[in-house]
């Protein structure tokens, strides 16, 4: 008897130490470390419209723990707009998690200043590029597959990437430390690039942010700190787990 006690005790230990983390939430060691959330799952705190003082009044949801934009006609940041933290970061590391639905376009850009005149599109800034790779189309635009997920959005392609179906969730991380940075999918470093060096500033000017509107209040991507910033594409979008961690 004594010994099936310890055993079904070790079995119930093991099966607590195995339970996932809930979303959205932070373990002891991660406060302790300084992560914080950016999302809480239930409230937009912390956000607000791109170039607006709060946060809009549609099209953006919180349901079932998940930061969700709905569904319009696939135009960028034209229908209920991209949303932006409050707070401004230079060097971090940023975690989050995102769930495409088919043909989905969205995208996580940091380093985000909001110049005035206001652009027509999205607020400029580095993309973290989320998109269904097999039916948007826009995977096969740009400069060899540097559109596609975890891409730097037309800049430098994901390499040896593995994107999850779509309606399931990747998890997804962005590391700023000095001008090195790096993208992660999956557990996997898919990018990394130095911020304002000459090859960086040559993938610029092959790309369509060598236009003078980019660079009109200095050059394109080299901003000292910038807002967080999730993209409406109109296109259905979940994100969720999203934490920074300043460095």
């Amino acid at each position: 008897m004594k010994t099936f006690l310890m055993t079904a005790a070790l079995l119930v230990g093991l099966m607590a130490a195995e339970k996932p983390q809930a979303p959205n939430t932070l373990t002891e060691k991660e406060k302790k470390d300084g992560w914080k959330l950016l999302f809480d799952g239930k409230t937009t705190k912390g956000w607000r419209g791109a170039y607006k003082d709060k946060f809009p009044e549609k099209g953006w949801l919180v349901q079932d723990g998940t930061l969700t934009i709905s569904k319009s006609d696939g135009s960028e940041s034209a229908n209920y707009g991209d949303i932006v933290t409050d707070g401004e970061y230079s060097d971090f590391d940023l975690t989050f998690e995102f769930k495409l639905t088919e043909g989905a376009n969205s995208g996580l850009k940091y380093f985000v200043v909001e110049e005035t005149p206001k652009p027509a599109g999205s607020a400029y800034g580095l993309e973290y590029q989320v998109l269904d790779d097999d039916k948007h189309p826009d995977a096969k635009k740009g400069r060899n597959g540097n559109r596609t997920v975890g891409s730097l959005y037309d800049l430098i392609p994901a390499k040896d990437k593995k994107a999850n179906p779509i309606g399931e969730w990747n998890q997804a991380r962005v590391v700023s430390k000095g001008k090195h940075v790096e993208h992660w999918l999956n557990g996997k470093k898919v990018v990394e690039y130095e911020r304002g060096s000459e090859a960086f500033r040559q993938l610029v000017a092959q790309s369509k942010y060598s236009a003078p509107s980019y660079n009109a209040h200095g050059r394109f991507g080299e901003a000292p700190k910038g807002h967080i910033l999730l993209q409406d594409h109109g296109d259905r979008v979940s994100f969720r787990n999203m934490k920074i961690k300043v460095l």
